[in-house]
């Protein structure tokens, strides 16, 4: 779910762009992230997913492979970053985030039952699950594309702005703000639901487009340090820990600022978290990464791609034949510029 800071950070360290500005740009997308929106929002009416004649959930894949066309035309290199195993402090947030799925899929079940159509898709919505077999599908899929993939030890996030902050990508790609907490130097936001998006529970649309959060200017506008956003965090709650009851981010910072730390904030307010605040806060600091890992692009299997999604998923031909184009005439157009051995590693 990430942690909840997105109303305190300034103006002046967001910039709204179009997808294009990104071009020639490298980017750390959280791979979890970006799968959990496409298995959550391409579904039918009725809340069911994509499925093949296999009843294999398709709908991650169909969402991977037309987003990251977009990226390629637009002269983005995606790079994937997947989530590894769950470091300890998170292992009651996945317990409950599985309590909460399950609980969905039976309302799910009856809201179909009854016929109630817009519940049934909420609830779907809310009880999606990124098992191992989808992971895999979409990593054999970035795998064809010649895609990079960066598997994690630990979070996802930790290791997308670990690339970040060595050099290695522009920014990392995620719609959670932990990326910060974990020092990315820049955040972008909403990379992969460019376009027109429906208002929850509303008929109405809004136009989305990315937007950059640039750590730096985020901390100096606040007048805060890293570990005092950090701390922020943690008394807002985060995946490790839930916060303090009834402090929101607003709060949450004129109470750090005053009193410089996380620690002091809860000994004035005489409250106790599971957890020591240092602990937590190291976590952030400190997370698990790999130093071994690949950003360049690899020319694409046409044919294992067509192979993979029309022969083993049942995606249209016709469909798959023109995107292919499109992916041909994208690294085509890379070819006349100088930036193209680099997208390919040379």
């Amino acid at each position: 779910m990430g942690v909840k800071i997105r109303e305190i950070i300034p103006d002046q360290a967001v910039t709204v762009v179009e997808l294009n500005d990104l071009a020639g740009r490298s980017v750390a997308v959280d791979a979890y992230n970006i799968l959990y929106q496409f298995l959550s929002i391409i579904r039918g009416p009725d809340g069911r997913p994509l499925m093949d004649s296999r009843q294999r959930v398709t709908s991650h894949l169909s969402g991977l492979f037309f987003r990251t066309l977009n990226f390629l035309e637009a002269g983005i290199r995606p790079v994937f970053v997947f989530d590894g195993k769950p470091p300890e402090l998170k292992m009651r947030t996945v317990e409950k985030r599985t309590e909460v799925r399950a609980e969905a899929r039976v309302l799910y079940e009856r809201a179909l039952e009854r016929g109630e159509v817009e519940e049934a898709r909420k609830q779907a919505m809310k009880a999606v699950s990124l098992t191992q077999p989808l992971v895999g599908s979409a990593k054999d899929l970035l795998a064809s594309m010649g895609a990079p993939v960066i598997q994690a030890p630990s979070e996802g996030e930790a290791q997308a702005a670990f690339v970040v902050a060595s050099g290695n990508a522009f920014a990392s790609a995620s719609q959670d703000m932990d990326s910060l907490l974990f020092g990315s130097p820049r955040l972008v936001r909403n990379l992969s639901i460019v376009g027109r998006r429906r208002l929850p529970g509303r008929r109405a649309y809004v136009e989305v487009k990315p937007e950059i959060i640039d750590l730096e200017k985020m901390l100096g506008a606040l007048e805060i340090t890293r570990e005092q956003l950090i701390d922020v965090g943690i008394l807002v709650g985060t995946d490790y820990c839930e916060g303090v009851r009834g402090v929101g981010p607003k709060t949450a910072l004129r109470l750090v600022k005053d009193h410089g730390s996380g620690e002091r904030v809860l000994e004035k307010r005489g409250v106790k978290l599971e957890l020591e605040v240092s602990q937590i806060r190291e976590a952030f600091l400190k997370p698990r990464v790999s130093t071994e890992y690949v950003t360049s692009w690899k020319e694409p299997d046409y044919e294992g791609i067509k192979s993979f999604l029309c022969d083993e998923h049942d995606f249209s031909e016709e469909r798959v034949e023109k995107a292919l184009q499109r992916m041909r005439e994208a690294f085509s157009k890379e070819r006349g510029r100088t930036s193209l051995d680099s997208w390919l590693g040379a």
